[in-house]
């Protein structure tokens, strides 16, 4: 695995040459000018052949086992961040998508990670419409397709928490985004993120 360490931007943690000095609060040119999708969010490791091996059959292929190790990960990951969440979201599955799947990707890794952190877990707060597979999609057209899929069924819930949305991949950053739009706009304080892997591209 491509494990993404130090040094990497401070709010998304984008990973920078390993030979780089960017002083003490290093941020990516997206962040940089305040396009953050999260007020902050940390992945495990880099997508690429060899995440997408654990990721896809975790995913898709019925691998479940494979959350114990890449929940560690995730873990690992938020290990020099001060997580002040009240709640660990895990990003909702469509209830055709989950009845097909037959469980939640991301809930099967948030589970682990809200027992390390000691925080408690919401499943319900947040629900999500069903729409077509996002893959081979452009950043826009993500951004696009999964604008108003998200609804909140129980902003009490919500109004005045930091969350702590759990995800396996971030691809453009466009579900979080949403999100965080969504969460905000109910109450949320503060909504952070954490995958397993990321998407990598230059910027």
């Amino acid at each position: 695995m491509n494990w993404i360490a130090s040094p990497y931007c401070a709010k998304c943690g984008y990973p920078f040459p390993a030979d780089l000095d960017l002083g003490g609060v290093p941020l990516c040119p997206v962040c940089a000018s305040g396009n953050c999708e999260l007020d902050w969010i940390r992945s495990a490791c880099v997508y690429d052949d060899a995440s997408r091996s654990a990721m896809l059959p975790f995913k898709h292929g019925g691998r479940i086992k494979y959350a114990r190790f890449m929940s560690r990960a995730m873990i690992w990951a938020l290990r020099d961040m001060d997580v002040d969440a009240d709640i660990v979201m895990p990003v909702p599955l469509a209830r055709r998508r989950l009845f097909h799947r037959g469980y939640n990707q991301a809930t099967l890794l948030a589970r682990p990670i809200a027992r390390a952190l000691g925080i408690k877990i919401d499943y319900d707060s947040v629900r999500r419409l069903y729409r077509p597979d996002m893959g081979h999609k452009t950043a826009r057209e993500r951004a696009e397709n999964i604008h108003g899929v998200f609804s909140v069924a129980k902003p009490e819930l919500i109004r005045g928490r930091r969350i702590l949305l759990v995800d396996d991949v971030m691809t453009t950053g466009a579900t979080f985004s949403e999100l965080r739009r969504v969460l905000m706009r109910a109450g949320a304080s503060a909504v952070y993120g954490v995958t397993f892997c990321r998407v990598v591209r230059a910027i």
